[in-house]
């Protein structure tokens, strides 16, 4: 067998695997949360209402069912844009309308992010108008929708066309190590992007209020002294303005971070609460996980990018996955989209290891909280959370493993409890 059938019937055979995976796994979830249903579990039986509990479920189950046909569209692109020639048509068109060179190479990978963003809006529409608005967690509007589309469009426009302008322009002239140079480009990227979102990207979707209340204040300030911790200010962000979820983050560099709550969690948590969750949230940066997650991402791209770099120069990639390479060149940009439709249906395989490393986190930053604060004011911070915003107590183990970064309500109070 010829590379590139091997390659048209090895990506049929993981695509297949992929989706029927999903399915299966989004199957079990719905089965499991559903026959739970009934019952609230015996360690939540005084704390948690019925209601609570079904509505959780519901909530889950509305999810799910939406999932199913997110799973699908995303084979169907897949399939699409590789097999059944999207991808080929779509150059045709793109070679008919723009002059060769560069620019022709960045109009069809941004054609092609068009597309599949377009495609996507539907089930985006039905999240927030359908599920979110069902279960009361939406407060968006229409308009506000639409200008944050409008926004973020904008916003990729500015910050991603340089991007990939740099990254296909080294393709053709950084010789053939010019994914290292492409990996430097993009982890400079992500630095400036990390410096910058504060300062000039957030605040384009939220508005950023200095924290009022000096109690609370004077609080958290005591808190991150005793854990070694500077914050350039404190702040609270009009999540509400969207959503009824809550959070609370930090953001920014090294002595510059600010610390960001949302203003729905300080309507729904006490003064010793909110010190927990932060408690919490010192954590990930005392254990490191925000670098260490970083490096990891970046030996990761680094991995692909060299894969990429080899790949990009066989004829059999490109028509294993339903695309005619020209014969001179510019091929590039081809290579970009192709790999990143192909990646993600085998990197799939490794979540519940990406998955568990993320659970371990939790743990652990969980831990530290506890060192800090007393270890109830966190148990009850986090049963209120899981109640608030609908997080089911009984998900499948399965799914669990595959997709859940944070551990379920059951896992972390259990484990609170026994330290």
């Amino acid at each position: 067998m010829n590379p590139s059938l091997l390659l048209t019937v090895a990506l049929a055979a993981v695509l297949v695997l992929h989706v029927l995976l999903k399915l299966w796994l989004n199957a079990r979830q719905v089965r499991h949360v559903a026959a739970h249903r009934a019952q609230v579990p015996a360690a939540y039986a005084g704390t948690i209402g019925l209601a609570d509990h079904q509505k959780a479920a519901d909530y889950t189950l509305a999810k799910a069912r939406l999932a199913q046909w997110d799973i699908l569209l995303d084979a169907a692109l897949v399939l699409g844009w590789t097999l059944l020639g999207g991808l080929q048509a779509l150059q045709t068109v793109v070679q008919s309308l723009v002059s060769p060179g560069l620019m022709q190479q960045v109009a069809l990978v941004l054609g092609f992010a068009l597309v599949g963003g377009v495609l996507a809006l539907p089930l985006s529409w039905v999240q927030t108008f359908g599920v979110e608005q069902r279960f009361g967690f939406n407060n968006m509007t229409p308009a506000l929708w639409l200008t944050d589309l409008a926004k973020g469009l904008a916003l990729g426009l500015v910050l991603g066309v340089p991007l990939l302008a740099l990254v296909l322009w080294l393709m053709q002239a950084g010789g053939s190590l010019w994914w290292l140079w492409a990996w430097g480009a993009l982890v400079l990227w992500q630095l400036v992007l990390m410096a910058i979102a504060p300062n000039v990207i957030m605040p384009l979707f939220n508005k950023f209020s200095p924290l009022e209340d000096e109690a609370l204040k004077a609080r958290v300030q005591a808190l991150m002294a005793r854990a070694g911790f500077k914050a350039k200010g404190f702040f609270v962000m009009d999540g509400s303005r969207r959503s009824a979820h809550s959070n609370a983050f930090f953001t920014g560099f090294g002595a510059s971070k600010r610390v960001v709550f949302f203003d729905t969690l300080l309507k729904q948590l006490s003064m010793a609460e909110m010190e927990a969750v932060l408690a919490h949230e010192l954590g990930h940066f005392k254990h490191k996980h925000i670098v260490k997650m970083m490096v990891t991402s970046w030996l990761t791209s680094l991995l692909g990018l060299a894969l990429l770099g080899w790949l990009a120069q066989q004829v059999w990639f490109y028509t294993g996955l339903g695309v005619l390479p020209d014969i001179q060149g510019g091929n590039d940009p081809l290579a970009l989209v192709l790999f990143m439709l192909v990646v993600p249906l085998v990197t799939f395989f490794a979540s519940p290891i990406l998955s568990w490393r993320s659970r371990q986190q939790e743990f652990e930053a969980d831990a530290y909280a506890a060192s800090l604060t007393p270890s109830k004011d966190l148990a009850s911070a986090l049963l209120k959370l899981y109640q608030d915003n609908a997080s089911t107590l009984t998900p499948d183990p399965l799914y669990v493993r595959f997709y859940y970064s944070h551990p379920p309500a059951s896992e972390r109070l259990a484990r609170m409890q026994a330290a």
